[in-house]
């Protein structure tokens, strides 16, 4: 069992509710929500970071100074007035932590980093972050790619000036002309096309912007974490989210410190687990629900649709793709591209290795190492599985193979310490923000923690799963969108329709791409998928989208080398959508044809996920149909009046149609987070429910504890095959009520046609039962 503190030693955090706070949507606007939050049924808000950010920052995860909230946030007295207005309406607060990386674009906005290029090796903050200091100078990427683009530096109130970037000069250093004052500092100016391949510094990914930070120091750990703690030390805050801890050196002792410093808080890490894997037995409450979110949705696709997804798939793009060897390709063009300086640093760590050989057979084993990084026990496991794989597709670098990994099982060397920081950003920039933009056969399964590989989650694996979960990781967070994921959950919800029709699809997706084509096929399919699985949206959020996606796939455009002729054919396909009326009309008229078993889908993966093992997170906005795509579209300003409106009408009786505005989801939300929060002695277990009869294979169901949720599983197919059909649910035999329409129920079947004749979902409890619905509390 992990390592967990006693349950009763630890804050209670029933349900959260993500915010970006942000410049434009402060604490005090956050804090305007507390009485609708509580409302809604949620325990806890849980915040985006709130140290201070880089200037300007729109999301957080780029913090300047660890030593104070955001003031663009409103600062230490907003975040007082946050706390307060939460208190005051019985709500708890949660935080988001960045421990990997610092945000570095503005130096002069982190004092830390500013000492650091001010004074060098001889900086107090020299040990705050991952530099190479052997190396030379810290060289930082951005001039533009030009060879007299040191001409336009200068030097200014006793700074060194390139365009709007501003940086230190070192005591003694300012005479001369801006050229040789630059060429006396600790640090060197040069082109960003080097970043890639020449930085001296660990980076976040591949973004030069934000630099690793050495938290395995005690010194900094205490540093960068006093004031957060400080929060937790006064009871005003509950719990933390762990941001990527797969880039830290030590994951497990960084935790394990944490824990010390916030003993009683509810811990979770943002860790991408692979099909299959497990997490390790951290003292972590669990992870932020990536997991979960792969098995909620995928029991929302049908398997079946597999064969038919891959046939088209060859068939538009003319070849046969295997995902294994599409993310063997995009790993390793990560690990030699996007992070080469990293793999460079890892290659001189073995001085008697051939430099060459070595960096090769280091970037062969990350490119086959099959999860994000290894963790003991089942590390040298993975590590076995990636060499078994190098060798087989380089069999020429066996021999430096074997001495790479013979050193890479030696926990005490610096490269094998080093080796699975480099790892988790090749699985990351690789897979996630690469492959699949590439891999277009079934976009709905292209999803953060996801496995596009596995097409769907039979039901009963889905029991496998939440069954394990209950028992191993029960306030482990759940959630279906996060500002991370790549679609919003009802887009995914919509596309999962497509597998119901793969002929369908396969016939208007082909009469779609003969008749608008572009120059990639693969990509083309990409597009059609979500603009069906968006629709109605904006041209300009779909212009955006389409821009990002592609140069994200780095197939036909780039962001490094972006192709003019390419991008203007995709933006021109994106304005026949519109502009062109019988294809706007063929569009508008097949998403409309997905819709209703669309928002079934939706219903059904909400409740589930709310109701499942776990801490259920609503991400902002989501409780109402959402159809965004990936940030910064789904950061969008969300409109929580009308929220408030719609959530007054439901607690005044109001029982909405599926098609209300998405004012059925926002009943299934605000019902089952209010019957988690108020009787959550209805939910400490887990089993599975049977359904008998023809359709039985449609419902997916659930008990609690006491608390029974059920939703339908392929609602085309249901439809198509006469529906419910005499199909039964088996019941303990006392009496029941739906949450979501009032009605009683008893005996021990139960008719699916009958329970989910109003709405697609039911969440049953025990009748009677102290209510949490307004209406009828006040009968």
């Amino acid at each position: 069992m992990p390592a967990q503190p006693p349950p009763d030693s630890t804050a209670t955090v029933g349900s959260t509710y993500r915010i970006q706070v942000r410049p434009g949507f402060d604490l005090d606007t956050t804090a305007e929500l507390a009485d609708w939050l509580a409302d809604l049924g949620v325990s806890h808000l849980y915040s985006a970071p709130l140290l201070t950010a880089t200037p300007g920052s729109a999301h957080g995860y780029d913090v300047v100074d660890h030593r104070a909230v955001n003031p663009e946030l409103g600062g230490e007295a907003g975040r007082q007035r946050l706390v307060r207005a939460l208190r005051a309406a019985g709500l708890g607060l949660v935080v988001d932590i960045v421990p990997n990386h610092a945000g570095v674009a503005q130096p002069a906005a982190n004092p830390a980093w500013w000492d650091v290029l001010r004074r060098g090796r001889a900086s107090t903050y020299a040990d705050w972050f991952d530099v190479d200091w052997d190396r030379g100078r810290l060289l930082l990427p951005v001039l533009a790619d030009s060879p007299d683009a040191t001409d336009d530096l200068k030097v200014v109130d006793g700074e060194l000036r390139y365009h709007e970037h501003r940086f230190p000069i070192a005591d003694g250093t300012a005479d001369g002309s801006p050229r040789e004052v630059h060429d006396r500092q600790h640090y060197e100016l040069v082109s960003w096309r080097r970043g890639d391949a020449e930085l001296t510094y660990r980076r976040f990914f591949a973004v030069s912007d934000l630099a690793g930070l050495r938290v395995e120091d005690p010194a900094v750990f205490d540093a960068t974490h006093a004031e957060v703690l400080r929060w937790v030390a006064a009871g005003e805050v509950d719990g933390i989210r762990v941001d990527h801890p797969d880039g830290l050196r030590d994951p497990a002792g960084y935790l394990t410190r944490l824990r010390a410093a916030a003993p009683h808080a509810w811990l979770v890490v943002e860790k991408i687990l692979e099909y299959g894997e497990e997490l390790p037995d951290w003292p972590v409450q669990g992870t932020t629900g990536y997991d979960a979110l792969a098995a909620v949705c995928g029991l929302f696709v049908d398997g079946r649709a597999e064969g038919d997804f891959t046939a088209l798939d060859a068939r538009l793009t003319g070849r046969h793709t295997s995902w294994q060897d599409l993310t063997h390709t995009t790993k390793h063009e990560a690990a030699t591209r996007l992070l080469a300086a990293e793999l460079s640093r890892l290659a001189a760590l073995a001085p008697d290795l051939d430099r060459d050989a070595t960096r090769a057979a280091l970037a062969e084993l990350a490119a086959c190492f099959p999860v994000y990084r290894g963790y003991p026990p089942h590390g040298a496991r993975h590590l076995a599985a990636a060499r078994a794989e190098a060798g087989r597709r380089r069999p020429e670098l066996t021999a430096t193979l074997d001495a790479v990994t013979a050193l890479l099982r030696r926990p005490e060397h610096e490269l094998a310490a080093r080796f699975p920081q480099l790892t988790g950003a090749v699985m990351a920039k690789g897979v996630e923000d690469t492959a699949y933009y590439r891999w277009s056969r079934f976009v709905a399964l292209n999803e953060v923690g996801g496995s596009p590989a596995h097409f769907g989650v039979p039901p009963a694996e889905f029991h496998r799963f939440a069954t394990a979960r209950q028992v191993r990781w029960p306030a482990s967070m759940t959630t279906l969108s996060t500002h991370d994921t790549k679609r919003g959950e009802d887009v995914r919800a919509r596309l999962a329709v497509l597998a119901e029709l793969p002929a369908r699809w396969a016939e208007q997706v082909g009469d779609w791409t003969k008749r608008a084509p572009l120059a990639d096929p693969a990509f083309a399919h990409l597009l059609w998928q979500t603009a069906v699985g968006a629709w109605p949206i904006d041209r300009e959020r779909l212009h955006a989208y389409v821009e990002k996606a592609a140069r994200e796939a780095s197939a036909s455009t780039s962001w490094a080398d972006p192709d003019p002729a390419f991008e203007h054919d995709l933006h021109a396909l994106v304005d026949r959508m519109y502009d062109d009326p019988q294809l706007h009309a063929e569009i508008s008229a097949f998403a409309a044809e997905l819709t209703p078993a669309g928002w079934s889908n939706a219903l059904g993966q909400k409740l589930v996920q709310l109701a499942m093992p776990g801490v259920p997170d609503t991400y902002q906005g989501t409780e109402l149909w959402e159809n965004s795509l990936v940030d910064p579209d789904n950061r969008r300003p969300v409109d929580f009046a009308v929220r408030r409106e719609l959530l007054a009408r439901l607690d005044a009786g109001w029982r909405p149609a599926v098609a209300a505005d998405g004012a059925a989801k926002l009943l299934v939300v605000s019902r089952t987070l209010r019957l988690r929060r108020d009787h959550p002695e209805l939910f400490d277990g887990y089993r599975p429910v049977a359904a008998h009869g023809p359709a039985a294979g449609h419902a997916v169901a659930f008990d609690r504890g006491g608390a029974i949720a059920v939703a339908t599983r392929l609602p085309v197919r249901l439809a198509r095959d006469g529906g419910w059909r005499g199909t039964v649910l088996s019941m303990p035999g006392n009496s029941v009520t739906d949450v979501f329409t009032g009605r009683v129920y008893s005996g021990s079947e139960l008719l699916l046609h009958d329970l989910l004749s109003t709405y697609p979902v039911a969440l049953l409890a025990p009748t009677p039962l102290a209510p949490t619905d307004p209406v009828e509390a006040a009968a």
